[in-house]
């Protein structure tokens, strides 16, 4: 891709997301929205490849029908009530119209089916921009609203976003579906709590971004797609692929590692709440999203691949350390103990 073009971008990608989330006018948001989709898609669309080309399609289509919806409900709130603030979405069929636009947007059930095509058509940079940067506006938009949504439409679909996405991770055998039905399966912990607490809301999407930003960076470095090839790249990358293994423990939520914290918080708040089922229901199914990462993780570091021979066929990558991936990875694991200070700043 002409470097270029690749700088456009890039800056407008950090443009529509800087516009949409420091908005508070409809109109303004909308507008964010579009120019982060519109310079998403060269890059999805940048190996010239069909599955490439159907990504790119696919998630034109998916986006423009959300960011339509957005205006209509802005539309639909600011004629029953005469305001274009954000902050100030009261009515009731505006609300229920934003939470479906929002749920496209980001890929909750049952408005998923898009997310995993369009990632399994992408490069794993781009994949990692999907599932991190591209979800940022649309959860801030639901935070600045989340006092006026309806939270039994929220707690089904992050139920059923948490169900859906443990499930079908469970016998994919291609790193990107893997990852996008984990980002399905964290965005529904996101969406149960975001009206009742939209702090920790952001908190959890943060520590999910930091993490799913490390695996991405450790798999690109070994050029990981499939589980068969994660299989055979510990003989290249010893370290990172330990690395990636704690780390993928983290994404799953074992605790003392840094994934801990938004579960445990979430689950306490949601007690508070008087919603024990609901914090009961989704500890029990993340333990369907443990099963698929526990599966990444013996892939990446515990299984031998069949050899004849007995010399190891792959030789080391002879790279520096990629410090950004170092810094990301050290973050993932270790900051649990930090979490008092974290609770201060929320």
């Amino acid at each position: 891709m002409n470097p270029h073009a690749k700088l456009i971008c890039t800056m407008s990608l950090l443009m529509g997301t800087t516009i949409t989330v420091s908005s508070n006018h409809w109109v303004m948001a909308w507008t964010g929205l579009e120019i982060n989709t519109l310079a998403i898609i060269p890059l999805i669309s940048k190996p010239h490849h069909p599955r490439a080309i159907e990504a790119s399609i696919k998630y034109f289509l998916v986006q423009a029908a959300a960011s339509a919806l957005i205006l209509f409900s802005s539309m639909t709130n600011a004629w029953a009530t005469g305001q274009w603030d954000i902050t100030q979405l009261s009515h009731p069929l505006a609300s229920t119209l934003l939470t479906t636009a929002i749920a496209m947007k980001l890929g909750l059930v049952p408005f998923h089916f898009w997310l995993p095509e369009v990632l399994q058509g992408s490069s794993l940079i781009t994949a990692l921009l999907l599932s991190t940067v591209m979800k940022f506006p649309p959860i801030t938009i639901l935070s600045m609203t989340s006092h006026s949504l309806n939270p039994t439409l929220l707690v089904i679909m992050a139920i059923a976003s948490a169900a859906l996405g443990g499930w079908m991770g469970l016998n994919q055998t291609q790193t990107r579906k893997i990852l996008a039905f984990s980002s399905i399966s964290h965005l529904g912990w996101m969406a149960i709590i975001i009206a009742y607490s939209p702090k920790l809301t952001l908190l959890t999407f943060y520590l999910y971004s930091l993490m799913t930003a490390t695996v991405f960076l450790a798999l690109n470095t070994t050029k990981t797609l499939k589980l068969s090839t994660m299989m055979t790249s510990w003989t290249k990358t010893p370290m990172l692929n330990a690395t990636l293994m704690v780390t993928l423990l983290s994404l799953a939520g074992l605790p003392p590692l840094t994934g801990f914290l938004p579960k445990w918080l979430i689950i306490q708040e949601l007690t508070k709440q008087e919603m024990a089922p609901s914090a009961t229901t989704m500890a029990i199914l993340s333990l369907l999203g443990l099963f698929f990462y526990l599966r990444l993780a013996y892939h990446s570091t515990i299984t031998l691949p069949p050899n004849s021979a007995n010399f190891m066929k792959q030789w080391y990558i002879n790279k520096s350390t990629n410090t950004p991936t170092a810094i990301l990875a050290s973050l993932s694991i270790l900051l649990l103990p930090l979490s008092p200070a974290i609770l201060t700043v929320i």
